[in-house]
């Protein structure tokens, strides 16, 4: 007799994968993504890693954990709080056990619960015979044996075998959550392709643990998550570092022009050179450097012979590029520098978020050195900020900064695939004429001419030397010198001409406005979508441009009694804010190498608001 098992229609569900660094925790998290998102729903990720390459099997610190939002509905946040966790070990479970919400439904690999891993993982006795777990819907799994069980007669080491217990696992979830499995065969098929003992064993540990959710008695119901109604077209899941690297290819072919980046790997910025290295059939150009100063320096040369040129890094790199950055401010060359933040300062928290980086973006050279400073607000929002970043920094003729962050960088969402023309347009304007030629000429944006080397008779010196305006040789003139830091001041102003102005979410005027740039707008939206949702209450405005801040920025910011500002800093934009608008403003900030939760936003907005806590 089969077994009945009701199907329940949930609008959203929050999932966390979690086990010892070796568990293949991210790789099963990323494989149910790709399934997730095919099915059609919306979603949002969040990877969480240690930045040890291997740390102690079985340990607290050791523990990898890969978080997935997805919904019927709009998802901006990977979650708050699990609906389900998947435990591989001791350790993962009371890491994660604080995170999740009543009544989450929680898998253990009861393989792992022996007295080694218990003592690894700080337990004095097994929490899954005291109790402790009582208000949980605890599924007991033999992971480790039962795959063991499905290898048998594999020719496989019993570690080997031993590591597809996560595709067991991967198995369990989805039947659970009525997925298909096909996605997850092909890419075994495309990975494992030359060993076909260990594509066997994947997709048997796979199906096995499919069948399993099937046939035991343990799991009562299964859940259908429909697909979402997006908006129509095709869409590509990508992480932010996925986006940004497609967002400078697209670039560099409306520009028509040759993409080149010089980069040093650095955590969590990477995958940007990793990415971009595949696109040599459209004349990207990659150059792994020795060193950051290197990275920044070729692209400096790149842009000078005319190339789009990008340097990626995070943190420490970007201290180590500041004086070619400067370089470039003189030199008044097209040059866009992403900076992936992390967790500092110094090596500080490699693989965590943070927004720490945003006063040294606006300040940190040395002279006066101004640079427009935009940032990306979501995986997919990385796409379009590279191409704007890109446009501005060729308009100009002038260096910009590009900020994301750990948690855009390795979280996915879906990108709608755009339509040619939808994508901005990117002149590119190589000086060719002679006549009346100078370096440093300006036109009406106070940009100077483009002139690529070997062009005839337009042969100019540039360098980290002084100027003299228009004509570009070498000068030591004090009025000279003044003049020459006023102009390049004025154009990066005039940036302000290619931003469009803030738009009020809510009210456009009142008590209370929360205001935030970057990766903070997930967790505020979602936040201001549960307060606001009998009647607007609170106004939020998002800024993606920082310098120059949009025109009607202080306009709006003067017709709101109170401004929240919530940040992954100690309050970089709130003292950029007091110091330019002279307006107080609230500060809400967390350094904990995490980005929001919505809950917190909320409460904290329902504490000014004198309103009760979220739940």
């Amino acid at each position: 007799m089969a077994k009945e098992t009701e199907l329940i229609i949930l609008d959203e569900v929050t999932v966390r994968f979690a086990g010892d660094s070796g568990d293949g925790m991210q790789l099963t998290g990323s494989q149910f993504m790709d399934t997730t998102a095919f099915v059609g729903n919306d979603l949002n990720t969040l990877p969480d890693f240690p930045a040890e390459i291997r740390a102690p099997a079985g340990s607290l610190s050791g523990v990898s954990g890969f978080q997935l939002h997805f919904s019927s509905n709009d998802v901006q946040t990977p979650g708050d709080n699990p609906d389900v966790l998947i435990a591989m070990n001791p350790a993962a479970l009371k890491v994660n056990l604080k995170d999740l919400k009543k009544n989450a439904t929680i898998i253990v690999n009861t393989s792992a619960f022996d007295t080694k891993n218990l003592k690894l993982a700080k337990y004095d006795s097994n929490p899954l015979e005291d109790g402790s777990l009582q208000g949980y819907h605890l599924i007991p799994v033999a992971l480790t044996q039962m795959t063991m069980n499905t290898l048998e007669g594999l020719e496989m080491s019993l570690k080997e075998k031993e590591k597809c217990k996560n595709f067991f696992a991967l198995g369990i979830m989805y039947w659970m959550y009525n997925r298909p499995l096909d996605i997850t065969d092909k890419w075994l098929e495309s990975k494992f392709a030359k060993k076909p003992v260990i594509l066997e064993a994947n997709k048997r540990a796979l199906k096995a643990g499919y069948n399993y959710g099937e046939t035991t008695e343990l799991f009562t119901a299964r859940y259908n998550v429909l697909p979402a109604k997006l908006k129509k077209g095709k869409y590509r899941n990508v992480t932010g570092n996925e986006a940004v690297a497609l967002g400078f290819v697209s670039a560099s072919l409306k520009a028509g022009i040759p993409l080149f980046l010089g980069s040093y790997p650095i955590t969590p910025a990477s995958e940007i050179l990793q990415e971009l290295s595949k696109y040599k059939a459209y004349g990207v150009k990659t150059f792994q450097a020795e060193d950051e100063i290197s990275g920044i320096c070729s692209a400096i040369g790149a842009s000078f012979t005319g190339s789009l040129a990008i340097t990626s890094t995070s943190g420490p790199g970007l201290s180590l590029k500041n004086e070619a950055m400067g370089l470039a401010v003189m030199t008044e060359l097209p040059l866009v520098i992403i900076n992936v933040q992390r967790g500092g300062p110094s090596t500080g928290l490699p693989t965590k978020t943070e927004q720490a980086d945003l006063l040294m973006s606006f300040y940190g050279r040395h002279g006066e050195a101004p640079l427009p400073v935009l940032a990306a607000s979501s995986p997919a929002d990385c796409y379009w900020m590279s191409i704007n970043a890109a446009k501005i920094a060729i308009k100009y003729m002038t260096p910009v900064i590009l900020l994301t962050d750990g948690y855009l960088a390795l979280g996915s969402e879906p990108l709608r695939i755009p339509e040619i023309s939808e994508i901005p347009e990117i002149p590119v304007n190589y000086r060719k004429d002679p006549e009346g030629f100078y370096p440093y000429l300006r036109d009406e944006n106070g940009a100077r001419p483009w002139a690529v080397p070997g062009t005839p008779n337009l042969e100019h010196r540039i360098g980290g030397l002084e100027k003299k305006d228009v004509f570009g040789n070498i000068s030591y003139e004090p009025l000279n010198h003044e003049i020459m830091i006023n102009n390049r001041d004025k154009k990066v102003k005039n940036v302000v001409n290619d931003i469009p102005d803030v738009e009020v979410k809510g009210l456009q005027e009142g008590d209370l406005l929360v205001l935030s740039w970057g990766s903070t707008l997930g967790p505020i939206h979602e936040a201001l979508r549960r307060i606001n949702k009998n009647g607007p209450k609170v106004s939020h405005v998002h800024l993606s441009y920082l310098n120059p801040f949009p025109k009607n920025l202080g306009e709006v910011l003067k017709k709101f009694k109170r401004i929240l500002i919530p940040e992954l800093n100690l309050g970089q934009l709130a003292f950029i804010i007091r110091s330019k608008y002279l307006i107080d403003v609230i500060q809400y900030n967390k350094v904990q190498g995490q980005t929001f939760k919505s809950i917190e936003i909320e409460n904290e907005v329902n504490r000014l608001l004198g309103g009760k806590d979220g739940k």
